[in-house]
């Protein structure tokens, strides 16, 4: 039975219509449904969130990219923080995605530090299995990774992917969604992440 992950959105404000939008790249569908998993986007809204996590039984959270933290989305930051603390407390396992990660790793107690040639690139990075190249697509980097988490990927001393020591919490700084076709070894690890989640 495929998983039911809640997926976090950005906020976009419209200035057409003067609207505040909450938006999903549309191909995280395709990369999701790869992992054979069912995407519910969550609203920027923390009691919203957390009431549509409980009455779907949601098995865990995908934290996805785009815009800063603790910039001009205070209420996502909010209700990522929220579902982060949920998720551990109830062992839902989490996927933070490049601003998600960085959510992860400053909600534990680490903090950021800006990074040069990791936006609109592709590099290598070394991983405990070992080398792959993927997108890049970031200015800020990990800086003081929380005793919580290890690092599990590198690019030179940029932190690329971290893990929960006692969590199913993980961490990536690339974007699996923006693949031509949906990586095998990003496949696998969504696969092994939520396999396991309650249900």
């Amino acid at each position: 039975m495929s998983r039911r992950i809640g997926v976090t959105q950005r906020c976009v404000d419209d200035d057409r219509t003067g609207e505040r939008r909450w938006t999903l790249d549309s191909r995280w569908c395709g990369f999701l449904t790869a992992c054979d998993v069912v995407a519910v986007p969550l609203p920027n809204d923390v009691d919203a969130a957390v009431h549509t996590a409980h009455e779907l039984s949601l098995d865990g959270f995908l934290f996805t990219g785009g815009g800063d933290l603790d910039g001009d989305q205070p209420e996502r930051d909010l209700t990522e923080r929220t579902l982060l603390a949920l998720a551990v407390q109830d062992g839902r396992p989490v996927l933070g995605v490049c601003r998600g990660m960085e959510l992860i790793a400053t909600a534990l107690g680490g903090g950021l530090r800006p990074v040069a040639g990791h936006i609109g690139t592709r590099h290598t990075v070394t991983t405990e299995k070992g080398e792959r190249v993927v997108n890049s697509y970031h200015d800020l980097a990990v800086d003081g990774l929380p005793a919580a988490l290890d690092a599990t990927a590198w690019c030179g001393d940029v932190v690329e992917a971290i893990r929960h020591r006692n969590a199913e919490v993980e961490g990536i700084m690339w974007h699996p969604e923006r693949e031509p076709a949906p990586d095998p070894q990003d496949v696998l690890l969504v696969r092994r992440l939520f396999e396991g989640a309650r249900r």
